[in-house]
C-alpha cells in the first residue's frame, strides 16, 4: 500500500462524511450538532460530530480535491 492509496482512502472517507444528512441520518441517532455543548464538547462522540460538520462545511475544497484526483488518475493511467 502506497502513499497514493492512503490519500485516496482518506478522500473517500471525507466524501462519505460530507454527504451525511443531519435530518435523515444524524438527528434520529442522537448525533445532532445542537445536542452537544459545554462539558460534552470534549467527548469522543462530540469530536466525531465536529469532524462530520467540518467536512460538510468544506465541501467546495473537497470537490476540488476530487477533480484533481480524477485528473491525476486519468493522466497516470
Amino acid at each position: 500500500m502506497g502513499l497514493w492509496t492512503l490519500l485516496e482512502g482518506c478522500l473517500l472517507i471525507a466524501n462519505a462524511l460530507a454527504i451525511l444528512n443531519e435530518n435523515r441520518f444524524l438527528a434520529p441517532r442522537g448525533w445532532s450538532f445542537s445536542e452537544f455543548s459545554g462539558d460534552q464538547g470534549r467527548s469522543l462522540k462530540a469530536r466525531a460530530i465536529g469532524l462530520i460538520y467540518a467536512t460538510q462545511y468544506l465541501r467546495m475544497p473537497l470537490i476540488a480535491l476530487n477533480a484533481i484526483t480524477i485528473v491525476i488518475m486519468v493522466v497516470s493511467g
